[in-house]
């Protein structure tokens, strides 16, 4: 399965530890398609349908995923773990991602 960077994924995240996001659940493929193509890892933002304002959650509002990204939970994972594709980010979305990344973790 060739995966792309901001693709909405469904992803196993089980077995977590402690106050890690768990499930299955949609995430976001943040990795640049240079490493999704060749690595078996990719680098994920999960999406939950908890609804909090905090400053590292970007809403994402699609055909088939609604909730938030939690920027705060980015992960990296194993390919074996992603069930299936079940969408794109749009422009505006990919922006505010990039963005809220950005001022997180690269300040």
């Amino acid at each position: 399965m060739k995966i792309n960077q901001y693709e909405i994924v469904l992803v196993n995240l089980e077995p977590t530890l402690g106050s890690e996001i768990n499930k299955t659940r949609p995430c976001v493929v943040v990795s640049p398609d240079e490493m999704n193509h060749y690595l078996k890892t990719i680098v994920i933002v999960p999406i939950t349908s908890t609804l909090k304002k905090y400053p590292t959650r970007i809403s994402i509002s699609n055909q088939k995923v609604k909730g938030m990204a939690a920027v705060d939970q980015i992960r990296t994972i194993d390919t074996l773990r992603i069930v299936k594709i079940i969408g794109t980010l749009e422009i505006d979305t990919i922006e505010k991602l990039k963005r809220t990344i950005d001022q997180t973790y690269v300040k």
